[in-house]
């Protein structure tokens, strides 16, 4: 992922955590924060509760993928994404379609008109 598309500091993450918003799903946690940029921002956080560090960045890397995949869809705020429990079972497809359901739920996904011309 991009340097421009991550939040690397913690005031950045602090920021999204106190004036945004956020859902959930089993998987995933959503923050999200309006911001006036032409692309999204994300920070991307898993536990050490949920394993060692291998499947933690395992999980990152999915998580990372999904995004890439579903760019074209994803309005242009900050989003702090933070892993459950249950997501470390989870294959590529599942985390982005896991992650796509909980973009839908926090009403920052916009579908793209397909061009049939």
């Amino acid at each position: 992922m991009k340097k421009e598309y991550r939040l690397q500091k913690n005031e950045e993450f602090q920021a999204v955590f106190r004036e945004g918003r956020s859902v959930a799903n089993r998987q995933f946690v959503v923050y999200t924060q309006k911001a006036d940029q032409a692309h999204f921002r994300v920070g991307l956080s898993v536990s050490k509760k949920l394993g060692n560090a291998v499947e933690r960045n395992r999980m990152k890397r999915l998580m990372r993928e999904s995004l890439r995949l579903l760019e074209p869809n994803v309005a242009p705020h900050n989003y702090v994404i933070i892993a459950r429990k249950p997501a470390t079972s989870l294959t590529q497809d599942e985390v982005t379609e896991s992650l796509k359901h909980a973009l839908k739920r926090a009403k920052v996904w916009k579908q793209r008109q397909v061009d049939r011309s």
